[in-house]
């Protein structure tokens, strides 16, 4: 599909400009304004962040110049900025309730703040795309119920993994494409250089001078090779790759296989036979799966960190025969096919997101948002009475270990989703292994995230949608 003709051909896109304001100017919202200030039909008018300095090293890193910005402290003052032409740096979102923009690009990884954003603008009559994956995998669905309530658009965003995966997928669907699997790969390769006898990760090497066996050759079967691979010293799936996929599950319907996901360490021309039913030598139950997997290469093969994949069914096997002579992946049999886009641009493909959502009045997401699946916590230690469970670096929380199940309301004794937990102090003794329930922490309940948590809860599982 020519996207470009696909746009030109809306008589009412034409000439329109959607004016944006980002909030939070950390990596992605840095990116982001770079590459809506070159992209047609988007302005970049607001820059909000805690950090007015940060706020404003964004904007002009983005190609503002120091007489485009304005610091402003009050609605007012941003208001007359815009006005005057300018670009408004605020530190506080509340003014966005009275500043002239069609939509807000979330962008602060703050659960709780994102929720807070999130709402203020679909009830503000404004467009919400939201990069906040934390409060997407809580929340995404009532937030999607809410802005179609008000003749708004709620939407994942391209550059990161969930929106991409969503597009690769329905894109497999569009065209009767069966989908055995869908999911992406870690944000880091692990590269094995015979050379030097390493296998490096997460920027870390590792000994591995008898690693070649279970490196495999050409056409050797991967699966036999996967205890091997297993035994390397690295993270196989973190907390963002399973927020992730619980992410896609909800606006797809694809469910996890099991739920800490099999995760191989596994080479990209091997996908289509690993991520295969278990009946015909992979590793799933069944067909309809997310998951994920380490990308295994050499030094001077491709990266696929933090790609997406769909692996579908060829429509016969002489067309998977076909496949394979054109260089595509797919398994031995010909059954099997790898489709995958091996990158994510960050906040460079936002504005893709946002202009489907002003322009289109389409979601990049899935049509249909359901509470399906949800990230929750297994106690990697013995939790106690008394201490706060905090989130650190990649919004990982201390003494928790996350996992994707079958979504359920809160509730007492049921499982409480893992970025609940940040922040908030423990109640009760919980065993390591245990999966925390809503009982063995102390929930805000004036919090935003658990409010829309509890509505959420109530709408779609009483049938009123």
């Amino acid at each position: 599909m020519n996207i470009e003709n696909f746009f030109a051909s809306r008589p009412d896109v034409a000439g329109r400009v959607v004016s944006a304001a980002l909030v939070g100017a950390g990596e992605f919202g840095a990116s982001f304004i770079g590459q809506a200030r070159r992209t047609a039909h988007i302005a970049p008018r607001v820059v909000c962040d805690l950090d007015l300095a940060r706020a404003r090293k964004a904007a002009l890193a983005g190609g503002f110049s120091e007489s485009d910005l304005a610091d402003c402290r009050s609605a007012a003052e941003a208001k007359a900025a815009l006005e005057r032409g300018l670009v408004a740096l605020i530190d506080n979102s509340d003014h966005l309730a009275s500043l002239a923009v069609d939509l807000v690009v979330e962008a602060t990884g703050d659960p709780e703040g994102a929720a807070k954003v999130a709402l203020a603008a679909i009830e503000n009559g404004r467009h919400c795309v939201m990069v906040t994956k934390e409060a997407e995998c809580i929340i995404g669905p009532i937030l999607a119920h809410k802005a179609k309530q008000n003749g708004v658009v709620h939407t994942p965003v391209d550059g990161d993994q969930p929106s991409l995966l969503i597009g690769l997928i329905g894109w497999a669907r569009m065209l009767g494409l069966p989908i055995v699997a869908a999911g992406k790969s870690s944000e880091s390769d692990f590269v094995w250089d015979p050379e030097t006898g390493t296998v490096t990760a997460w920027e870390t090497p590792a000994d591995a001078k008898d690693f070649a066996a279970a490196f495999g050759r050409l056409g050797s079967n991967p699966l036999p090779l996967l205890a091997e691979r297993a035994k390397l010293p690295f993270p196989r799936a973190t907390v963002p790759d399973l927020c992730e996929m619980g992410i896609v599950s909800n606006h797809t319907g694809l469910m996890p296989d099991i739920a800490e996901m099999h995760a191989p360490i596994a080479r990209t021309t091997e996908l289509p036979t690993l991520f295969r039913p278990a009946s015909e030598g992979g590793l799933l139950s069944g067909s309809g799966k997310v998951d994920m997997f380490n990308c295994l290469r050499r030094p001077d093969e491709l990266s696929f960190a933090g790609g997406v994949f769909v692996i579908a069914e060829a429509p016969d096997l002489t067309t998977g025969a076909l496949f394979a002579g054109k260089g595509i992946p797919c398994s031995p049999d010909g059954r099997y096919v790898l489709v995958h886009n091996p990158v994510h641009l960050l906040g460079a493909e936002a504005p893709m997101s946002a202009l489907s959502a002003a322009l289109l009045g389409q979601s990049t997401g899935g049509a249909e948002v359901l509470p399906r699946v949800d990230l929750v916590a297994r106690a990697s230690r013995d939790l106690v009475p008394g201490e706060t469970l905090t989130m650190g670096y990649r919004h990982v929380i201390g003494g928790l270990e996350p996992l994707l199940q079958p979504a359920r309301p809160l509730g007492a004794d049921e499982p409480v989703p893992y970025y609940l937990t940040a922040g908030r102090p423990v109640v009760r003794p919980v065993a390591r292994g245990a999966i925390l329930t809503c009982a063995d922490i102390a929930l805000d309940e004036s919090t935003t995230l658990v409010q829309l948590r509890r509505e959420q809860d109530a709408l779609f599982n009483t049938g009123k949608v």
